[in-house]
Parts: C-alpha cells; structure tokens; sequence
C-alpha cells in the first residue's frame, strides 16, 4: 500500500464559487456528472469534493494511487451510494442492491456463483450464438443503424433473458414498432434514478417523469413475475440461472420475493452495461477499417460451419484486446463506491470512519502515470504488447472486493463472441461522432453506424 505523508492542516479541493449555505452547487451536470467530474480532475486534482447544505459530502477520487489506496478491503468497503438506493425500489434485495454481508447477499450469491463457472459459461454459448444470428438476421444484406447502443442493448437483453432464464424478451421482434417495452422502460429507469439520485438537481424532477418511472418498474416487474411463473407452470429443467435458484445444488431455493429481485437484477446488470460496451466497441470498430480487418480474420480463422465454438472464443486475442480497450476508455459502470471502515487518509487527506468516496474509473482508467502520454487513445495494441498485465489498482471495470461483479466471466465471453460474429460478416461505416450520454451508466448516443454484410 502506498504510504503518504498526512495534510492535516489542510481540506480536501472543491470546485471554486462555493455559495454559503447551499454550497457547491454551480457547475452541476445533471445530464453528465461523470464527464464533468473528469473535467474538474483537471483542475483541482485528482481528490476533490462538493459540499451541499446540511453538509451532505461528495467526494471524488481519480487516480490510481488514490484507488491503490482505497480497493485495501481491510481500511475500506463497498458503500451503498444514492443511485444504489434508488435501484433498491426496482431490484430490492438482489446481488447488486443487497445490504453489505446481509444474509440475503449471502445466500444469493451462494446460489448464483455456480451460474458463472467454466461449465455453465459452455452451457450459454450456444444461446449467446444464436442470438448473435438473430442480430445478424434483423440487419439483413445492409442497414444504416441509428442507435447503435439501442440496437447491442435489445442484443446483450435478449441473451440475458433466453440463456439466463429461458426467456425471450422478443427484442427483435419489437423493432419494427419501437424498441422492446423492457428494454426501453430499463433505459428510462436508469436515466431517471441517476438524475434523483443527484443532491439538489433530483428535486426539480417532474411529476409527469415519475408517474413514468413507476409505470416502467411495474412493467419489469409483471415481466419477471411472468418469468417465474412460466418455469414453475412447465415444471422444465434447464442448465440456467433460474434453475439454479428454483433447484439450488445445495440447501432450500431462494425464496419466490428474492428469486423476482435476483432475476431484475441480472435483466439490469446483463442489458444496459454489455449492450453500451458492445455499442462503445463497434464505434471505435467502425473508424478504424485496419482493426476491424484483424478481428474479422481472427474470428475467420476459428469459425467452422459458421460457428465459432466456445472453447475458440479464448482464442480470439485482437478481439479481446479490442474490448479490455474499450472498458478502459469508457468503462460502462463510471465508477464504484467506497466508505472507510475506520479513520484513515486519502492522498494524506483525513478520512473519518463511514466517510464515502466515488472512485471514478473514468479518471483512473486515463492515468498517465500508469498508462503513458497516449492515456487518452484507443490503442488496443497495449493490451497486445508481451507481459502486460494492468495492476488491480490501475483497471477494475468490474468493480472491486466481494462485491464485485460477479457476471464479468459472462458478460466478457458474450461481447467477444458478439463482436467478433457480427465483424466477421459485416463490414462497419461510422456515421457519427461519440457523444456519451449518462443513465447511471455511460451510452453511446444516437450512434449511427451502417452495417454492410460481407459478401
């Protein structure tokens, strides 16, 4: 662990023009607060903070010494920040908004570790194949593609739902009509809850929008009863995450309140993160012809009767730089909460015990110190280059400790296999610049690309 030489004296930086009372509530992003936290990286350093009335803190870290630092599990934890909260109404006591130890976290994830083993990622595979088909089929001999993240979001939903739950959210057969009401009511729910979620800006949210946001939640959840109740009227066996939890291979099954929480929260950590890394990775794809020419072959060359098998997806190693350069880019989930267990420092700033910190990836992911003067490129080379292996403090897309991810081994082999299928025969033309919108997560928006199918 890093060691440094404690500040005492002095106050952690906040941004300039602090207005008494209210605080640092000028410069506010509501649409995009973690961009605009990258910024003022810039110009305060590092470790910065507002401070609104009532002396509500939010502080920011954005470097990897700061994260070296604050992923010690012994000094710090996982803290349960606003927006968590706000998904608590929607995925109550599931992996991702379950208490820190709580029993309910415990027993979930010992039911669903199981869903994420070597083994059970050969189960998905062909359902992840057949999907990738079906994506394939919905964009025909040519289409111009209008919202690339809309379209990778109804791909990344429907392989969630067919391989996690036998359940198909008819993403493709929606599209002539709009998206699928799912995938649109999950994308609606996260920009609403990032923005509630902000001190202040939360407030001056209309009634109209959450009369909305209740109607979207309703709708997600009549859709998981529905899950549920399907499996349990068939009475069928399947080697997937539901079965898991209805059949566990040890002990009683999850009760029916948990299994409905556990199911939202794999709709919503399986869709809205994969599809916008699968949008970010074809964006950069689409500009560069070269690249793109070196995933095609690779996925060419372990492609039999058209299928690449899934002990062939470890194989595809451009491909696989292409997306771990992606994540460090733009990794989806911005950053990840972290509360000291005990009075400490950070950056030789003092800490009191319960104090909560957000450690923006975004930043740390762009650390010159750690990743050169080209920190700001897309060079998926670096991933390529004999030896590298990022330090755990220097890139963690996937969050950090016991609370971690626990589908990044899924979501890893489902982009890979998504992206190399659909590379290999289509040929990219971008058509926009990246403009990043913020719901909770970071998504490409309106990203227009043309998929041209290769003869």
């Amino acid at each position: 662990m890093t060691t440094t030489t404690k500040l005492a004296a002095r106050s952690i930086p906040h941004p300039p023009n602090r207005i008494p009372i209210l605080g640092d509530v000028l410069g506010i992003d509501r649409k995009r607060p973690n961009q605009k936290t990258l910024w003022q990286f810039s110009r305060l350093g590092p470790l910065y903070r507002r401070t609104f009335v009532g002396g509500v803190h939010l502080t920011f870290a954005g470097s990897a010494d700061l994260m070296r630092e604050i992923i010690d599990e012994k000094v710090w934890q996982r803290h349960f920040g606003r927006p968590y909260e706000k998904l608590r109404e929607i995925a109550g006591d599931g992996l991702f908004t379950a208490a820190n130890d709580s029993p309910e976290w415990k027993r979930g994830h010992e039911v669903l570790i199981h869903g994420f083993v070597p083994g059970a990622m050969a189960d998905y595979h062909d359902t992840m194949l057949s999907v990738a088909d079906l994506t394939a089929q919905w964009l025909g001999d040519a289409r111009n593609v209008t919202d690339t993240a809309a379209m990778m979001g109804d791909t990344a939903l429907e392989i969630i739902g067919r391989a996690g739950f036998g359940y198909s959210v008819g993403a493709f057969d929606a599209r002539a009509a709009g998206r699928a009401p799912f995938a649109a009511a999950l994308t609606r729910v996260f920009s609403h809850v990032q923005e509630s979620a902000i001190p202040m800006v939360g407030k001056l949210i209309g009634g109209k929008r959450a009369r909305q946001h209740a109607e979207d939640i309703a709708l997600m959840k009549q859709t998981v009863i529905e899950v549920i109740e399907t499996r349990r009227g068939t009475g069928q066996r399947c080697p997937d995450l539901l079965d898991r939890m209805l059949h566990p291979e040890n002990g009683l099954p999850l009760p029916d309140d948990n299994i409905a929480d556990q199911v939202l929260t794999m709709f919503v950590a399986g869709h809205e993160t994969t599809g916008n890394l699968l949008a970010f990775a074809t964006y950069f794809l689409a500009r560069n012809p070269e690249l793109a020419a070196r995933v095609r072959a690779e996925a060419t060359a372990v492609t039999t009767d058209g299928r690449i098998a899934y002990e062939d997806v470890a194989k595809l190693k451009v491909t696989d730089a292409v997306i771990s350069e992606t994540l460090r880019l733009w990794p989806t989930a911005p950053g990840f909460f972290r509360a000291a267990r005990e009075d400490t420092t950070l950056g030789g700033y003092d800490i009191s015990a319960g104090e909560w910190v957000f450690v923006l990836l975004l930043a740390v992911h762009r650390d010159t110190s750690v990743w050169g003067p080209d920190a700001e490129e897309f060079r998926p080379d670096r991933w390529l280059e004999n030896g590298f292996r990022p330090k755990p403090w220097t890139y963690r897309p996937f969050g950090t400790g016991p609370r971690s991810c626990i589908g990044q081994a899924f979501a890893l082999h489902e982009a890979k296999l998504i992206i190399a299928s659909l590379v290999r025969d289509f040929d990219l033309d971008g058509r926009s610049e990246l403009d990043v919108e913020e719901n909770l997560t970071l998504r490409p928006s309106n990203l227009e690309v043309e998929f041209r199918r290769i003869k």
